[in-house]
């Protein structure tokens, strides 16, 4: 609300909404309070106003003017706005909220539900989870990933208990059948010894099935990873060939060791030599006689390989991953002598270095072990 008024020099009004000139409003100076009588709504109204007094070239007086208390007024004007305004949006908040709420109180329950049921026994069951990127969802996944893994081990624990006592009965049988019968039958000291010698191979072969199960056990559960150094492959390689060579020269097979690079790893020596010797001995115990056994040191891309051909029969497609499993033999090698644990140790040396097993199709096998570069 403004107040305008121009005043002559001797102070009479000449035109305007102020009665007269204030007598505390000092003229040419800056804006200040005064109080004045306003005559334009009617009747005479006191204010106080908030003015400027300029003198013109003329000598009459311009006095400009805004009512003090509209301030306030416009303090008032914004306070009923944002009481109107916020107001609904703290109910919306509310509202929001309680939604929010219930809607995390619903997905917990769902999770104690199927975590539940996931206790009770059902290793199928997994958390609700939605593609999409919020942290709930995120968590979900990784939850369900260790449960893939964990219902894995838990079917392969099942499985391990009925293969070692079939694995362990075969030959504490024959054992025992054997010393049953020489106790019976033997009439001489040599049938006598020839009974035991018989017993003797049985349990040994319970504990190369037993011992064999401990070093498994014992490379998986292995903190030998802070004892890791480099490795000489091309030495490694070279020294599984002299061990093997007699054996394979015995079956008229022909090993060679193709090494020419002298490239390194970083890893375990004695745990290498074995995963790569187990690869060796099935590679010559599984290739027919006039065959040949390769073992080979390249490079592929960022990759160090390891890798053992034979001339044998191969490995199907459907038994590559079954054969990695403890305790796996094919129906075809039956009869061959062995554990099934070979390959099962081969994989767990694998794990424990971070490196990478496959098993390459085609009609003879081709087993690689990849030892990717470290990055410092």
């Amino acid at each position: 609300m403004q107040v305008a008024a121009i005043f002559a020099a001797d102070g009479r009004r000449m035109i305007g909404n102020v009665e007269q000139l204030p007598a505390e409003l000092r003229i040419d100076g800056p804006a200040q309070g005064a109080d004045i009588v306003r005559i334009d709504r009617g009747d005479k109204e006191r204010q106080t106003i908030r003015a400027i007094a300029q003198r013109m070239t003329n000598g009459d007086v311009l006095l400009l003017g805004r009512k003090v208390d509209e301030a306030s007024e416009i303090s008032h004007v914004v306070g009923q706005a944002l009481a109107l305004g916020l107001l609904p949006g703290f109910l919306l908040c509310l509202l929001a909220g309680a939604w929010l709420s219930v809607r995390a109180q619903r997905r917990v329950e769902e999770v104690n539900q199927r975590v539940r049921r996931i206790i009770a026994g059902d290793l199928s069951e997994r958390l609700p989870h939605r593609a999409v990127d919020e942290p709930f969802s995120k968590l979900a996944v990784i939850v369900n990933g260790m449960l893939d893994e964990m219902e894995t081990m838990i079917h392969a624990l099942a499985g391990v208990g009925n293969d070692i006592a079939h694995d362990l009965r075969t030959p504490l049988t024959r054992a025992r059948l054997a010393l049953e019968r020489g106790r019976t039958n033997a009439h001489s000291l040599e049938q006598l010894q020839a009974v035991v010698d018989k017993a003797i191979a049985g349990i040994d072969q319970s504990l190369t099935i037993i011992t064999a199960l401990l070093r498994l056990a014992e490379i998986e559960n292995s903190r030998r990873s802070a004892a890791f150094d480099d490795v000489a492959l091309q030495d490694m390689l070279r020294e599984v060939g002299d061990i093997y060579e007699p054996i394979a020269e015995n079956k008229n097979i022909a090993l060679h060791v193709e090494a020419p690079h002298p490239l390194s790893v970083r890893g375990d020596r004695d745990l290498l030599i074995e995963a790569v010797a187990n690869l060796v001995d099935n590679a010559i115990k599984f290739t027919p006689e006039g065959g040949t056994v390769d073992i080979r040191l390249s490079r592929s891309g960022d990759e160090t390989v390891v890798s053992v051909n034979d001339s044998g029969p191969g490995i199907s497609e459907q038994e590559r991953e079954a054969v990695l499993r403890r305790f796996y033999r094919s129906d075809k090698i039956r009869n061959t002598p062995g554990v099934g644990l070979g390959l099962s140790l081969v994989a767990a040396i694998v794990k424990l270095h971070g490196f990478r097993l496959t098993i390459q199709p085609g009609p003879a096998c081709r087993v690689e072990i990849a030892c990717p570069d470290r990055r410092d």
